[in-house]
């Protein structure tokens, strides 16, 4: 008798899970093993070395596939590792098209590692569907999509990116890092790979750095768990746990995260010495329509230029937030600070990153899920 599928809420916490087969245990255990005995040559129980599988990453791994409705679930040792895993997918005098406001990690591994192989990257904006259509040629073999976008929060068209990649045969691939399998689910939407640095909101605590890929093709699974143990990035049985104890509050997390982060939004909008925000919930914000349509909520990041701010004056604001804290990463539960021009996207030349919006004067904002009364009072002052 087939279990009742479980919504999301219950899928956080049980789904791919079960209890330990040796002793009950109800959280899986941290096994802190390189390798396992065999009975004879060849001869183990599922597990002979853990850079190949580890119990504990396992369990991780099922919980992933189980949460962003897929199939097949790989843990990598961060999130770049993952994207890493991705793109060995491909071969020399491929091209990859991807979004021209890309997070600066993946920009970098993309355009300082991966070019030199032979494989080319196209940066367009991707909002703009016919912007995509335009640059596939027979030799695109990915579309990386980012929504929404780091640190713009721009939103993009999965669905629409999806019939543009099952027409011309591609591979589209999506990272989901920001909204987070509770408020966006992209397989459903018709990507072939979801992809999340899961140190950011699954881990949740800022305390862990993992990614992760789920898939639903069988074939293409294979070929990812073939990448993963031949290079090897792959995290350890700690991270695995930290990890997988994140999800379980995944759910609760996220909803503080957007209610906090919407009274954010609306509070700097209002603010007489805000310039601009981006955040997705607004009506007027471009693809907001299709942010209701392909999200449940709109989030807990939002960046932001105040007036007649220059890159000093933008340092300056961040350096004197005291609740917020100034630090790279996002997702996790205490509020984060960043300069994007700065810290996140300081490998994108500036140049290339103004193009797509990233200005000097940019400022984003990780909202987490201490009272907003306490955040919106720290943004006040520094702003004063």
């Amino acid at each position: 008798m087939s279990k009742k599928p479980l919504h999301f809420n219950s899928k956080a916490i049980h789904g791919g899970q079960e209890p330990d087969a040796a002793y009950g245990a109800v959280m899986p255990p941290i096994y802190q093993t390189s390798t396992y005995a065999q009975s004879t040559p060849g001869g183990h129980k599922g597990y002979e070395y853990s850079r190949s599988a580890n119990p504990t990453r396992t369990a991780l791994e099922k919980s992933l596939a189980s949460i962003e409705n897929g199939e097949y679930g790989l843990a990598f040792a961060s999130g770049l590792s993952a994207i890493d895993a991705v793109i060995k997918l491909l071969s020399p005098g491929d091209e990859v098209i991807s979004t021209n406001d890309l997070y600066g990690g993946s920009y970098r591994l993309f355009k300082k590692v991966f070019e030199k192989y032979g494989i080319t990257f196209h940066f367009v904006g991707m909002t703009d569907l016919s912007k995509i259509a335009e640059r596939i040629t027979e030799n695109t073999k990915l579309l990386w999509v980012e929504t929404p976008t780091n640190p713009m929060m721009n939103v993009i068209d999965i669905r629409g990116a999806s019939r543009l990649a099952k027409k011309h045969g591609l591979l589209l691939a999506v990272d989901n890092t920001f909204a987070t399998p509770y408020l966006q689910r992209p397989l459903d939407l018709g990507a072939d790979i979801v992809m999340h640095s899961a140190t950011k909101y699954l881990g949740g605590h800022s305390d862990v750095v993992v990614g992760a890929l789920v898939v639903r093709d069988k074939e293409l699974a294979e070929q990812l768990y073939f990448i993963q143990n031949a290079s090897g990035a792959v995290c350890g049985p700690m991270d695995s746990f930290l990890v997988l104890r994140g999800i379980k509050t995944l759910h609760v997390r996220m909803q503080r995260h957007c209610e906090n982060g919407e009274a954010i939004a609306r509070y700097l909008r209002e603010h007489p010495g805000i310039e601009k925000v981006y955040w997705p919930g607004f009506e007027d914000h471009p693809n907001h329509s299709i942010a209701k349509e392909q999200m449940s909520h709109f989030g807990g990041m939002i960046s932001f230029i105040p007036k007649g701010s220059s890159f000093r004056d933008a340092v300056r604001i961040v350096e004197k937030l005291q609740v917020f804290t100034l630090a790279e990463s996002l997702g996790g539960v205490e509020s984060l600070a960043g300069h994007p021009a700065s810290m996140t996207h300081a490998s994108i030349p500036k140049e290339e990153r103004e193009k797509s919006g990233v200005v000097d004067a940019l400022i984003r904002l990780s909202v987490g899920i201490e009272d907003v009364r306490d955040l919106i009072a720290d943004l006040e002052q520094a702003l004063e």
